[in-house]
């Protein structure tokens, strides 16, 4: 067994094993067979490894010490599979970044400067900055407050997340197509990114409500097959190559509110539906409301003014994005983006890795 220091955090809706960079190998090729059996995979129940099984609990974070600033860290991710011995390096997580800037603290990479520590993070897979605001009260991570997140029991601390430079996350562009709207492979959509790279449908040009559950979307296989083949075409589209067994671009079907939010989403990642909505995908979301002639228009509720709170209605309750914006009608675009979260430590300790 080879045993590597690990803490296992909870960052919004998902959960992922923590590692400081130093403890792994130099090499991506070597990390990759050590973050496969850390989280136990290949195996559906990820038995063996501390995976929980689902898309969004076979997470991990890899955090060092940046260059660029006292209260800067770089924030690796990496999405192992739980069928199949691969790891993609390719996306970033906005859920388990909510856990860098506690677990940053904690791991004296960040020193606490006041009841409220800054951390400035740099995806290392996409190249975006992003600001968290952490509580630390007396000098020390709280992870105790008052603030419900649908998909978690109970309250949390808050730890808010400004996306600084969300607008072209892994394309360059805020639209990759040139186009808000796009007929691809016999359907209207909108390639977007903000934060992440998405595909965004009308639920209904899918034969589907967008008020299904997690369980009737991901069993019905001719939607997945039928998504999965828009998809594909889709990130040819975007200039982002043969996107078959990536995970980016995600996939997005909307409807209308049905309980007084903005807009319905069912988010798939990609290859099943999210139990709740992913933060990075919320904002990509969030954006295409905001912003005129995308596939929200007709559907979404849209932002009246240029500094919004845009709700998403998900399975499971809803998620909120802070949108500031400039311009009006087509001149409109996205300035800065962000949510407030919470995050949790599960455990510190080490992993056993078997050679």
């Amino acid at each position: 067994m080879r045993e590597i220091p690990c803490v296992l955090m909870r960052g919004g809706t998902s959960k992922a094993a923590f590692f400081r960079r130093e403890h792994l190998p130099e090499k991506r090729d070597d990390i990759d067979p050590l973050l496969l059996g850390a989280m136990g995979s290949p195996d559906p129940r990820q038995i063996d490894g501390l995976g929980g099984a689902q898309t969004v609990t076979s997470k991990v974070a890899i955090i060092s010490k940046s260059d660029q600033g006292p209260n800067h860290v770089d924030y690796l991710f990496a999405q192992v599979d739980i069928n199949n011995p691969v790891v993609d390096w390719g996306p970033t997580c906005g859920n388990i970044v909510i856990a860098v800037g506690p677990y940053a603290i904690e791991q004296g990479l960040v020193e606490p400067s006041g009841p409220l520590t800054p951390v400035v993070i740099h995806s290392v897979n996409t190249g975006a900055t992003i600001e968290a605001i952490v509580e630390t009260p007396d000098g020390k991570v709280t992870y105790t407050g008052d603030v419900e997140i649908a998909g978690v029991p109970g309250t949390a601390a808050p730890v808010q997340i400004n996306f600084l430079d969300a607008i072209g996350s892994k394309t360059g562009k805020l639209f990759p197509t040139g186009n808000r709207l796009d007929h691809i492979a016999g359907v209207d959509v909108t390639c977007i990114d903000v934060a992440m790279p998405m595909v965004i449908a009308r639920a209904s040009d899918f034969g589907k409500t967008g008020y299904e559950t997690k369980a009737e979307l991901d069993a019905d296989t001719a939607l997945l097959a039928r998504i999965e083949e828009v998809r594909l075409e889709a990130g040819r589209a975007m200039g982002m190559g043969d996107v078959t067994g990536k995970v980016t671009p995600k996939f997005g079907l909307l409807a209308a509110p049905a309980h007084g939010a903005h807009v319905t989403s069912r988010y798939f990642v990609p290859t099943d539906c999210h139990p709740t909505h992913a933060v990075s995908g919320a904002i990509c979301v969030a954006s295409c409301v905001a912003l005129d002639g995308t596939i929200a228009a007709g559907i979404a509720t849209p932002a009246p003014t240029n500094n919004e709170f845009i709700v998403i209605e998900h399975p499971q309750g809803t998620i909120e994005v802070a949108l500031t914006l400039t311009g009006d009608g087509a001149e409109r675009t996205i300035d800065r983006a962000g949510v407030v979260r919470t995050a949790r430590r599960l455990m510190a300790g080490h992993v056993a890795i078997p050679d």
